[in-house]
């Protein structure tokens, strides 16, 4: 109930997700097992298309198996916006066990999902505007270097390589001012167009910090995840061609049928722990800004003391003794 340094974000995050497991990971399980699977039916859809190809003679029956090929493209596609759409809500929602924990705190399933209930509307709102916001710019940029290349041909890298990094950098920093909104939506009850104005506001003078501190967790976790997704893999091919070193087609689906699902069921586990892990490092950055900002830890103190509001969400709107509680 204070200040936190980088250390104590990083160790915070963790005794959160080990305190409320079956909320905080059991959700992400859900997002990241639904997301695994979808992309796990396309990629093995996909590499059957790819095979049928091998029997394609004429123009006319290369164009006829293109068109499942281009709807399981989209599809895949869609499938990826839908998992992100997904996975904003639910940062949104981990910010309950977490704000919870800064008083020790424990957070149930159910009761995570009953205290962000009414703020799910809120959190697609804003997940489907950045959504749309990203997809907007992207197709803006592509657009530009499109017409760059029509005009002025090879020439239009020189532009495009300026252009292209520029966009990055303004993606980045949007992101990062923005990123603090599913937490403040869901803690202070507040709407889409406020939960985006204050987390600019929150991060402001910050950004720097708050760049690191996501730049450090989000190489950490990609380093651990490929340590246990890369010695997977390879047992998964070595097994594969143990068992049938010259397999033929019907085998070599069947194989790769296999090691999709156990691929799967991996990225799955991995991608809950990471999702989980950086949820928790967003929601504390939140209110470690908020102790810094507006004596935040003061008030979490006198609630500790007092013993007031357990079974709520503590940041948010008080409720005062005999009053309503304020509308959502």
């Amino acid at each position: 109930m204070r200040p936190l340094q980088f250390g104590e974000i990083l160790d915070g995050s963790f005794q959160t997700i080990r305190r409320n497991a079956a909320s905080m990971f059991g959700s992400a399980l859900i997002v990241q097992a639904l997301g695994a699977a979808i992309i796990g039916v396309i990629t093995f859809l996909m590499f059957q298309l790819t095979v049928s190809f091998e029997s394609v003679e004429t123009r006319a029956e290369f164009d006829q198996a293109m068109g499942p090929f281009i709807a399981l493209a989209a599809g895949a596609m869609g499938a990826s916006v839908l998992i992100g759409l997904l996975g904003s809500v639910l940062q949104g929602v981990l910010a309950v066990p977490v704000a919870r924990s800064v008083l020790n705190r424990r957070t149930g399933f159910k009761q995570m999902w009953r205290l962000a209930g009414k703020r799910i509307l809120p959190l697609l709102g804003v997940a489907g505007l950045l959504t749309f916001g990203g997809l907007l710019a992207v197709a803006a940029v592509v657009g530009i270097a499109v017409l760059l290349i029509t005009a002025m041909g090879p020439g239009a890298v020189l532009i495009m390589l300026p252009l292209g990094l520029g966009s990055v950098i303004v993606f980045v920093w949007i992101g990062l001012k923005l990123m603090l909104a599913p937490a403040v939506i869901v803690v202070e009850h507040t709407g889409v167009y406020d939960g985006l104005l204050r987390s600019w506001r929150l991060t402001r003078n910050n950004w720097w910090r708050i760049f690191g501190i996501t730049l450090v967790v989000a190489i950490m976790l990609g380093i651990i995840a490929q340590i246990v997704q890369i010695p997977a893999s390879l047992a998964i091919g070595f097994i594969g061609e143990t068992v049938s070193p010259h397999p033929d087609e019907e085998t070599t689906a069947s194989m790769l049928m296999v090691s999709t699902i156990v691929s799967t069921a991996i990225q799955a586990l991995v991608g809950s722990v990471t999702f989980a892990f950086q949820s928790s490092v967003s929601a504390l950055i939140y209110m470690d800004l908020r102790m810094r900002r507006e004596g935040l830890d003061v008030q979490l103190m006198r609630m500790m003391e007092t013993g007031a509001n357990p079974d709520g969400v503590p940041g948010g709107p008080s409720v005062q003794p005999g009053t309503a509680a304020p509308p959502a």
